[in-house]
């Protein structure tokens, strides 16, 4: 027994030294000089890079657009027009679990023993303490998502004894009944299609993100053919579920969804980091009614004075130097707030069209028109966030949200008690259970849940350092 308690104890002051460093997001120094190129050039490590496939696009008023140019747009390099890493889709109520094999009898994919990693990040060296993690650990219960690189499933994590590898890690009473969101990728995939680096970052920057209204990351782990991220699980459904079940949103209800998503935005910049994929599929909703902003896959730590050139998001929700490839940051995402806003207070986005090609004319052209029911603050709100030119963009000054947030549309919004989940929305998805899917769409979870067999690259290691342990709540509290 003391042999244990020492051991824990040691476990325990390793982990309460690592917690004083704060995980926080490193900004280049803007004396840096920044050479404008494409984000992700891999033609060096692996080769000339091939043509980038889309992904059928789910939303029917944006089909793939025709060959056919137009002469006042620019080239279009290929549009990363991603929805996969939504947690979207309702499951039955009652469906046979089914749990992964321990990791030593993983038959049809021989390499799901988890890779140990020797941690070359602020954060890895706290994975390697606390044990190893893998597939093995956890119980995959159904399918909530599907996309380009894998799936999403809804897992339970095992129960382990006090001696056990994990026991010892995570001593933490399981607030969730041990239910989370999984995340599986094939790495074959990730490397074909060149998002190496959004892999990567969307991991990086999960580890270094707490806020109250961005969707956390628990743990990280690798096998040698897939990545798999352990998310918190949101059981109200994504907010584009609701919106399509109501039609519109109030004023009153769009205003605490809206406040809480620039809660998080501004939260994300002031870390150096842009989203770049707002969009109802991106927003989850809790069991109290909070919005919680996930999907961080085409996420970039971009520095003040920096812009990124990468074609990336959903083309309804594009700001127009996206479209212009002018290079793009942080105020590409008011004005996909302002969309966001947009469609809950009218059912739609302001911009839409069969063709992508008129579809994006029309966002770089057109001028918005507002809903006439709506109220004046409303409208001076929407006017502000989707001002075309970025350096007029409300939010796009030195104060950044702060701008957004001193709007006078958000004059009846205390925005501590807010952050502190004090102010309480009205709606309240239906939820029975933290395990409760009946907000996410049948089409996923009547899938079967399986975490199916995948090939190994053979170009090398990319993933070095992908483990990850989230530091236990009751030592970062107080």
């Amino acid at each position: 027994m003391s042999k244990n308690s020492q051991k824990k104890k040691n476990l325990h002051s390793l982990l309460a030294i690592n917690l004083n460093n704060k995980l926080t997001v490193s900004i280049p120094s803007s004396s840096t000089p920044t050479v404008p190129e494409d984000d992700f050039d891999f033609s060096e490590v692996f080769g000339p890079i091939t043509p980038h496939h889309q992904n059928p696009n789910p939303n029917p008023s944006s089909p793939p657009s025709t060959s056919s140019s137009s002469s006042t747009l620019p080239v279009d390099p290929p549009v990363i027009h991603n929805r996969s890493h939504s947690f979207v889709g309702p499951s039955p109520r009652f469906t046979l679990s089914r749990s992964l094999p321990p990791e030593s009898e993983l038959e049809l994919e021989p390499d799901s023993e988890p890779e140990i990693e020797n941690g070359n990040g602020p954060n890895d060296c706290k994975s390697e303490r606390v044990g190893k993690f893998g597939p093995g650990d956890f119980e995959i219960l159904r399918v909530v998502g599907q996309g380009a690189f894998g799936k999403v499933f809804q897992v339970r994590r095992k129960k382990v004894n006090a001696n056990s590898k994990q026991g010892d890690a995570d001593t933490e009473t399981d607030s969730n009944d041990g239910i989370y969101a999984m995340k599986v990728m094939r790495k074959e995939t990730i490397i074909k299609k060149n998002h190496v680096d959004y892999m990567r970052a969307e991991r990086d920057i999960l580890t270094k993100v707490v806020h109250p209204f961005i969707v956390q990351l628990r743990y990280s782990f690798q096998t040698k053919s897939k990545l798999y991220l352990i998310l918190d699980f949101i059981n109200g459904g994504h907010l584009f579920f609701h919106l399509y079940r109501q039609g519109i949103f109030s004023e009153d209800q769009a205003r605490v969804y809206t406040a809480e998503i620039v809660s998080a935005v501004s939260h994300l910049h002031k870390r150096g980091i842009v989203h770049r994929d707002l969009k109802p599929e991106n927003i989850l909703m809790d069991a109290d009614g909070h919005v919680m902003l996930t999907d961080f896959g085409l996420a970039k730590e971009i520095d003040e004075s920096s812009r990124s050139n990468s074609m990336c998001g959903t083309t309804e929700y594009m700001a127009p130097e996206i479209l212009l490839s002018k290079g793009h940051n942080k105020d590409a995402d008011w004005w996909s707030a302002g969309i966001l806003l947009y469609e809950m207070l009218s059912g739609q986005p302001p911009f839409t069209h069969e063709n992508r090609k008129k579809l994006k004319e029309k966002i770089i052209k057109e001028k918005v028109k507002l809903p006439p029911y709506l109220s004046s603050e409303a409208h001076s709100l929407l006017k502000g966030l989707l001002q075309k030119e970025p350096s007029r963009r409300l939010g796009s000054g030195p104060n950044g949200g702060d701008d957004i947030k001193s709007h006078k549309w958000f004059r009846s919004i205390n925005w501590k008690k807010l952050e502190f989940r004090e102010l309480q929305p009205k709606f309240k998805p239906d939820v029975s259970g933290k395990d409760c899917t009946a907000n996410f769409d049948r089409c996923w979870t009547a899938m079967p849940p399986d975490d199916s067999p995948a090939s190994t690259p053979t170009t090398g290691e990319h993933f070095q350092g992908y483990t990850y342990v989230a530091p236990n709540p009751w030592l970062s509290s107080g």
